[in-house]
């Protein structure tokens, strides 16, 4: 390697003692966001379904979190659902969660290979889990804190 290519890697490579108390994104309210092609029926999801605080501004639907976190649902026309999980809930009680949200018509997702019980709930191998999916196929779940 040449040593211009050395020093070019040295540039572009992270400095982690750069990223710091002090640093100009550590005191950021940093948020997360991901699209849905239907904001009304992610906004009636979210807020009566889930029970969750939403607000809407712009087109975009904000999610108020307990301690305070956002999460912004932005539409896309062509939206394609993440094949991962988009938004992770921790709770108390899973069986006690996934059996009020399977009564609010939620329906559990099934994977190949992973241990499940009948109500959806994957217990080994991690913490107790289970996926559902919001109405554009976005991932999400509920897991024991």
């Amino acid at each position: 390697m040449s040593e211009s290519e050395t020093t070019r890697q040295r540039r572009s490579a992270p400095n982690p003692s750069a990223v710091k108390t002090g640093s100009p994104l550590s005191d950021s309210r940093a948020f997360s966001g991901f699209s849905s092609k239907d904001i009304a029926k992610a906004k009636a999801f979210y807020a009566q379904t889930l029970g969750l605080e939403v607000s809407e501004a712009n087109g975009l639907l904000t999610l108020h979190l307990a301690g305070g976190g956002r999460v912004i649902i932005y539409p896309k026309e062509n939206h394609e659902p993440a094949t991962f999980t988009v938004l992770n809930f921790p709770v108390e009680n899973i069986e006690q969660v996934v059996d009020r949200l399977a009564t609010a018509g939620i329906q559990f997702e099934r994977y190949p290979g992973l241990t499940q019980d009948e109500r959806g709930i994957t217990r080994g191998g991690g913490p107790q889990i289970a996926w559902f999916k919001d109405p554009a196929g976005n991932i999400l779940s509920v897991l024991q804190q």
